[in-house]
């Protein structure tokens, strides 16, 4: 043991002697500046995430070197000779090393630039953490780069950047845009601060993948918006296995870190749920929601007023729809218990049937079973609940409807849609903040429109006046015509309408909304011209006229056609008597009462024209002002307009119309926006 301790003793003078230790201390010292320096210029610089390692890597290598060449060379007075073995010096190793001023010198500067990097370092980080705690903890995601050399791993770059998207979504504290609001800058030309002020978000996760084969490389960046500079950033840099959804957690965390947002347990529990140990199952579930993308189930059901890709039938919804079916089956069948695999056949099924199934007694019981199958293998799916909340209130079920939605929001707080299917004025406004993709236009009218229903015109009125600036021009024209036929309004509808058929002769929208106004004010030739077109974009669509289809009569009939009058006049009393049996949407608010009453007025059949009307009167939701306005003008009760029953089924709805009015103000003043 004596001998070991001399010996080391030994080799620990040799080493000072050759200067070794004091090239060791210095490389050191300098080493950390370089790296504080790499850390702080990193952000500013916008440095790639790899900067780091890459200068770890190189101080590592010219560490080996210095050590060597320390050893084996000094630096005399006499320039860099080799340094003289042991043996051949005369002083005893007991005799001090001496050690020359310069070194010391060289020591205590290295000592006080580390220590005043350190303050600086300390210091910046801490103003850099109070800076960022000042700010909304609000984020978009933008789509994330495909660094693969197969482009048709696009699918996989896009389902991990949407997998970790949904992960930071479960964060209450955290304010996500939707998917779709970062889609417009899958090729970004501009700034991150410019994208960030566009988004109206605070931070921006940005990051690429690179998958050949097994190998998988996934770099992920949070960015502060307001300054361009660098947050926080992560990497996975290995084989393709289920350790990726521990990544893709981990990065949701890391970012709720880095904002100083608060993670429940409860959201830390959905977070590190895995949805699948099955790799290849979570593969042809991710190809199929790459597919599902093209024919998104908002299209068909949130915006069925305002259609924009039309139904299934459409040949460019077809195929992607069969497309996305196979995938997810094929997912099914290396998992039977994938539960987002049976969502994924849910929209599958909803979108390919809907029109075809409306007025069968089994209307798409199908979905009700794929997703209660999906519920029963996962009840915390917020896609699940929602689809679970559309069904219900297909079938009229308003009260389970709402239920599902508040529980889709339970398991994910930034769900735009939830908030959008429940329509109320402060979930719409909360749907609008959340979304900044295609959507917004019509959550915007959406919005205007339940304004102006509550009779609040002037803040339906500032609402379209931002629709016109963010929206493009057929979606402001189309809502600013569908609010003025909401107030009566007729000339000026169609004026805005026509705007919209100048620009797209084949806008439904439009279409329908000039066949409408023109019957309304007399002008029937004009009033059939634009219905013979829109029943032609109907068909193309495979969409049902079921609410119009008597107003397609009536102009039919005020044009001299008789037999196809009572071809569309029969057809809305079959659509009515089936809306009312099967209880759809429509008939849930008695609206489809009313349609058969005016059919009857129209037609002389006071009796049943009563009859349809007491049972529409019997309505215990209050009214919007657009049905003040339809029942005061319509011209399909003229034969019965100046009768007192009349007239007092048209108090009756303007009274439920100002208790809407008076109950929606309430709530208004209670939260401030009035």
């Amino acid at each position: 043991m004596t001998q070991k301790t001399k010996s080391f003793e030994r080799f620990w003078r040799e080493l000072k002697r050759r200067k070794v230790v004091h090239v060791i201390t210095i490389y050191a010292a300098v080493a950390f500046v370089i790296l504080q320096l790499v850390d702080m210029v990193a952000e500013p610089l916008r440095l790639p995430v790899s900067t780091k390692a890459l200068v770890i890597v190189l101080l590592c290598i010219g560490f080996v070197i210095s050590v060597f060449v320390s050893w084996v060379y000094d630096i005399t007075p006499a320039g860099v000779k080799k340094t003289k073995p042991v043996s051949t010096i005369k002083h005893s190793y007991k005799a001090a090393v001496p050690t020359s001023s310069g070194w010391k010198i060289t020591s205590y500067v290295s000592a006080l630039v580390i220590i005043a990097l350190i303050a600086f370092n300390f210091i910046s980080r801490k103003n850099l953490n109070s800076d960022i705690s000042k700010l909304e903890k609000s984020i978009a995601v933008l789509p994330f780069e495909n660094d693969s050399p197969d482009t048709t791993n696009l699918y996989f770059c896009n389902g991990m950047m949407d997998e970790i998207l949904t992960q930071l979504q479960k964060i209450g504290g955290l304010k996500v845009k939707s998917r779709t609001s970062g889609e417009r800058y899958r090729h970004p030309n501009k700034d991150i601060r410019d994208i960030g002020k566009e988004l109206g978000v605070s931070f921006i996760v940005e990051g690429s993948v690179r998958k050949v084969n097994d190998a998988l490389r996934i770099t992920t960046q949070l960015i502060n918006a307001k300054t361009g500079n660098q947050v926080w950033a992560d990497t996975y840099n290995g084989k393709y296995t289920d350790k990726i959804f521990e990544f893709q957690s981990n990065v949701a965390k890391k970012v709720a870190a880095s904002l100083n947002a608060v993670i429940t347990p409860e959201e830390k529990q959905l977070i590190e749920k895995i949805p699948t140990a099955n790799l290849k199952a979570y593969d042809y579930y991710q190809r199929g929601k790459e597919e599902e993308r093209k024919f998104s189930l908002t299209n068909l059901s949130a915006f069925s007023n305002f259609s924009i890709m039309g139904s299934a039938d459409n040949p460019t919804n077809i195929q992607p729809i069969e497309r996305a079916r196979k995938m997810y089956n094929t997912a099914l069948k290396y998992d039977s218990a994938f539960a987002l695999a049976y969502v994924g056949l849910a929209s599958v099924y909803w979108n390919k049937n809907y029109y075809k199934e409306y007025f069968s007694k089994n209307f798409l019981d199908s979905v009700l079973y794929l997703a209660e199958k999906a519920l029963s293998l996962d009840d915390q799916l917020s896609d699940a609940h929602n689809i679970m909340g559309m069904y219900y209130e297909e079938k009229g079920n308003g009260s389970q409807a709402l239920e599902e939605y508040d529980k889709a929001i339970e398991f994910n707080p930034n769900d735009w849609m939830a908030y959008y299917k429940k329509g109320d004025i402060k979930s719409l406004q909360k749907a609008v903040s959340l979304n900044h993709g295609p959507e917004l236009p019509f959550i915007i009218g959406t919005l205007a429109m339940s304004y102006i229903d509550f009779g609040f015109v002037e803040k339906a009125d500032s609402n379209l006046e931002y629709l016109k600036l963010i929206g493009e021009p057929i979606q402001y024209l189309n809502f600013a015509a569908y609010g003025e036929h909401k107030q009566g309004h007729w000339e000026k509808t169609i004026e805005l309408s026509k705007k919209v058929f100048d620009i797209d002769s084949t806008n439904i929208e439009s279409l329908e909304m000039l066949g409408y106004c023109y019957s309304f004010i007399g002008q029937f030739k004009e009033s059939l011209k634009y219905y013979k077109k829109y029943v032609e974009s109907q068909k193309a669509s495979g969409q049902l006229a079921f609410i119009f289809s008597h107003r397609i009569g009536y102009a039919y009939f005020k044009n001299g056609y008789k037999k196809e009058a009572e071809y569309y006049l029969e057809k809305q009393i079959e659509y009515c008597n089936g809306q009312i049996k099967l209880n759809r949407p429509w008939a849930q608010e008695l609206y489809p009462y009313y349609d058969l009453a005016g059919v009857y007025a129209f037609k002389g059949d006071k009796v049943k024209a009563y009859k349809n009307l007491k049972n529409y009167n019997q309505r215990k939701e209050p009214e919007g002002l657009w049905m003040v306005s339809l029942i005061k003008t319509d011209p399909l009760f003229n034969s019965i307009r100046n009768e007192p029953e009349f007239q007092q089924i048209v108090r009756d709805v303007e009274a439920r119309q100002q208790a809407l009015h008076e109950r929606v103000k309430e709530q208004l003043k209670e939260q401030g926006m009035l």
